[in-house]
């Protein structure tokens, strides 16, 4: 069976390529969600990873399916959070020439934290989108191939990764929860669980404020929409107009998509910093969120949920603490 021209073996394949280059994240009990829903409940630690997230998956895969004349030529890619410093990170561990190129609005922290991983880094455009086109002219003009964020075969394969963990810890998984943005994540997770669970019951969570991929999916096709403040900043941007993969997915394969508040948002970060001593961003806190809802998770069903990264300051986590406590 295929997907969108993805099998089970393309995962299984960039299970195999990434495998000394990533962390094989743990998939934690947690008894405090577990006692309060009657269900069994783990969190898929992913803010384990060098990086502190997720994107080294798709990150690794992608690079590494790269033939040697096009990694001598170097990569690019556009991003100013975690794909950025995944693509910069990688890169650097294989000898592979990285420019990160972004806006000269983007914040100093962010540069810094891209800058830790020794790319080249380009700020001379007003947006993201200027950068993001720069990037393909780059590609055209000298062979230095883009790295996108996440709509792209590879880079979902390299998220899908996770699944196979997932269903090796637990087999009898009914349930996932997944943080939903742009879809590389929840595409390749949807489609790595249900391609060997195929009963599997995939709910995709995101932030009420700024979530194009809902947009679209009302609309029936991708749209642009303007971002918002939002605690899940790192679920911000667009899916892209001409989509390719993950809007088709998402649409077709997640069974659920939800969106949850501020205060949910809020809530969920204090729950896992206080029960399970774990600092996590916004974004990877939207399914704990989720899950704090009365009733909505079956008691005796098998869940797992994907917590994605690390990436919030500690002026974010004083604040998440005043909040709550």
């Amino acid at each position: 069976m295929e997907i969108k021209g993805i099998t089970s073996r393309d995962i299984w394949q960039a299970k195999k390529r990434i495998s000394s280059y990533i962390t094989r994240t743990p998939l934690v009990y947690s008894p405090a969600l577990s006692e309060m829903t009657g269900a069994n409940i783990y969190l898929k630690l992913e803010n384990l990873q060098a990086i502190g997230a997720f994107k080294v998956r798709g990150a690794a895969n992608k690079i590494l399916s790269l033939s040697p004349e096009e990694r001598a030529k170097g990569v690019s890619t556009f991003s100013t959070g975690n794909h950025g410093m995944a693509v910069a990170h990688i890169a650097n561990r294989l000898g592979v020439k990285a420019i990160v190129c972004m806006s000269n609005h983007v914040p100093e922290n962010k540069v810094k934290a891209i800058s830790r991983w020794n790319p080249v880094i380009k700020q001379d455009w007003e947006s993201q989108d200027d950068a993001g086109k720069y990037c393909y002219e780059l590609e055209k003009k000298e062979g230095i191939k883009v790295i996108p964020p996440f709509d792209d075969k590879e880079i979902i394969c390299g998220q899908g990764t996770m699944s196979l963990e997932i269903v090796e810890d637990l087999p009898e998984i009914d349930t996932a929860i997944v943080p939903l943005s742009g879809g590389g994540l929840i595409s390749g997770v949807t489609l790595g669980l249900k391609l060997t669970v195929p009963d599997v019951k995939v709910i995709g969570v995101c932030m009420e404020r700024g979530a194009a991929m809902i947009e679209s999916l009302k609309a029936g096709h991708p749209v642009e929409i303007p971002e918002e403040p939002t605690l899940a900043d790192s679920l911000l941007g667009g899916i892209g107009l001409d989509n390719k993969y993950t809007f088709d997915i998402v649409k077709d394969y997640v069974d659920e998509k939800i969106q949850v508040s501020e205060e949910e948002i809020s809530k969920g970060m204090a729950y896992v910093m206080e029960n399970h001593k774990v600092i996590a961003e916004g974004a990877s806190c939207v399914g704990i969120a989720y899950a704090l809802r009365k009733g909505v998770i079956k008691p005796g069903s098998n869940v797992a949920i994907v917590v994605t990264g690390n990436g919030v300051g500690m002026d974010i986590v004083k604040r998440i603490v005043d909040e709550n406590y």
